[in-house]
């Protein structure tokens, strides 16, 4: 279903004349009210051990309940995308960030309450502060490194993650 099905009615009038323009936005014929539905911003998280590990987590939620994914999540109202990178970061791994950069940006689209949400997920490459402080938590029921060569993605439930995974193995020479 999308997103914009779930809007009945106008949030301002409360008219059942919200009416779709085109695939990303509505407007009331009533009081002229117009929502465009723009993505949803995430952030995730590329952090290597010394060894050159890669730090994955295992999903304990759905969408890919039990499927590996890389530290992150959604980024907060009035947070900025590094705020979110530090939280969520600390969030599911208990891992203070030390340092970041930017990698790349993908779209996605992420199944909730039964309907598609648009997100626009931007990845980092990160440093930590003291890797032995690892633990799972939050959104991750699991928290290990793996080696480069043993990183599939087909192992990870997230279309973006597989992406954004396979460019940065390939830069890694993977």
């Amino acid at each position: 279903m999308h997103v914009l099905e779930k809007f009945k009615y106008c949030p301002v009038c409360g008219s059942e004349h919200f009416e779709e323009q085109n695939a990303k936005s509505k407007c009331c014929e009533n009081c002229g009210f117009e929502y465009y539905l723009n993505p949803s911003a995430a952030v995730a998280a590329f952090i290597l051990n010394r060894k050159g590990e890669l730090l994955v987590v295992r999903r304990k939620l759905e969408p890919s309940k039990g499927m590996l994914d890389l530290p992150g999540g959604f980024v907060d109202i009035d947070e900025t995308m590094y705020e979110a990178l530090l939280r969520e970061v600390k969030e599911e791994t208990g891992l203070e960030v030390v340092k970041s950069e930017f990698f790349t940006t993908l779209p996605n689209h992420y199944r909730y309450s039964g309907f598609m949400v648009p997100t626009l997920d931007t990845f980092f490459i990160c440093e930590i502060e003291d890797e032995n402080l690892l633990k799972a938590a939050d959104d991750a029921s699991e928290a290990v490194w793996l080696k480069l060569s043993d990183v599939h993605t087909e192992h990870f439930g997230l279309r973006s993650i597989r992406h954004a995974l396979r460019a940065f193995l390939q830069c890694r020479g993977f």
